[in-house]
């Protein structure tokens, strides 16, 4: 019995030892798999690295979006530059591009009609009527020596000998702006001689010798201008002197296209106006005198009135007859900003009759001439 009794306890002290074995083990194992488990989080690091990668690649988009927005605004820059600067910046740049090259683009606004850098313009054809191209037909305005067509409209019609000698004198220095002149004091020409200076280079002593050698001196000459203006229907027209340096001296461009028209009428303001130069005898010297208008050099122009203009009121104007697909076109340029910008303008609006609108100007039935 004692025996049994001592195997049963022995067998007993085993089986715990073998479950204290067993449970360390178990222990042990979870600890084991516990601290196998615990990299899991650090092997979540490369994912958490991904996030950063991600991150790092938002400045992918935002460099696109930088570049479709830098190349977007520039775009938009130039639109609006051009639609704001058809007459100033694109004017400026326009006479030196259209001068050297011809076929330069022609710029035009939305509705199809030719920018232009005068601010005023009055464009017809002479034998229809028909207004071609209008800014500010109406606006009255100084004209400069545009007045000098009107000036030798009365010189003519006064039957005044043209050979008669006429001297410059004190009373043709200009006193109100200052300007100077090659027509020296005592300088004496032949009347013909003055009226082609006044009207080709823009003499202004000249033309103020015209008027003080009229019958009744120059308050006579200057009525006479106003009186025929009216007769001409030039209802916003006014005259103060005989050369425009006064900037009393006003008119609209629909104004000045019937004063042209009528000019047209006078075969020696054609001549005298369209002139290349001329030589004349100034105190013992041959000097040369040009034309204002550099366009009447030109071979490519058919030009038979032409005169030019400017006084600070008045900025630089340009008025002309030309012959256009053998039809006379009367172009009124004022106020045009820079000094080529009114001959740019011409030939924009020769470019944009002869390349957009010839059935305009061939309606009217065609005659030579001018």
């Amino acid at each position: 019995m004692k025996l049994r009794l001592l195997v049963a306890s022995l067998a007993a002290l085993f089986a715990l030892q073998s479950g204290a074995v067993l449970a360390s083990s178990t222990k042990s194992q979870s600890a084991g798999k516990t601290a196998a488990s615990k990299p899991a989080p650090k092997a979540k690091a490369p994912a958490k690295a991904a996030p950063k990668k991600a991150v790092s690649s938002k400045p992918a988009p935002k460099k696109a979006v930088a570049k479709s927005g830098t190349n977007a605004k520039p775009a938009a820059k130039k639109v609006v530059a051009r639609k704001a600067v058809p007459a100033a910046a694109a004017a400026a740049a326009a006479p030196a591009a259209l001068g050297a090259d011809e076929d330069a683009p022609l710029a035009l606004d939305a509705n199809g009609l030719p920018l232009l850098g005068s601010s005023a313009f009055y464009v017809i054809n002479q034998n229809t009527g028909e207004v071609l191209l209008e800014r500010n037909g109406s606006a009255v305005v100084p004209i400069a020596s545009i007045t000098k067509l009107m000036t030798a409209i009365v010189v003519l019609e006064a039957g005044q000998s043209l050979s008669e000698r006429l001297t410059i004198t004190e009373g043709d220095i200009d006193r109100l702006k200052g300007t100077g002149s090659r027509l020296a004091l005592g300088t004496t020409l032949s009347r013909e001689e003055m009226l082609q200076l006044a009207l080709m280079s823009s003499e202004n002593r000249a033309a103020s010798a015209l008027a003080r050698n009229y019958p009744g001196g120059e308050s006579a000459f200057v009525e006479a201008m106003n009186v025929k203006a009216r007769l001409l229907g030039l209802w916003d027209t006014r005259f103060r002197d005989s050369t425009g340096l006064n900037p009393g001296n006003v008119s609209s461009p629909k104004d000045l296209a019937r004063l042209v028209a009528a000019s047209a009428a006078f075969p020696l303001i054609r001549e005298f106006s369209t002139a290349h130069e001329r030589y004349v005898d100034v105190r013992g010297r041959m000097l040369r005198f040009g034309n204002t208008n550099g366009l009447v050099r030109s071979p490519e122009w058919a030009i038979s009135v032409s005169k030019t203009g400017y006084i600070s009121e008045a900025g630089r104007c340009l008025v002309m007859q030309a012959w256009l697909q053998q039809q006379p076109v009367v172009m009124v340029l004022m106020d045009s900003s820079g000094r080529y910008t009114r001959t740019a303008d011409a030939k924009r609006v020769r470019k944009w009759l002869e390349q957009g609108m010839p059935q305009r100007l061939a309606v009217a039935p065609q005659r030579a001439g001018g």
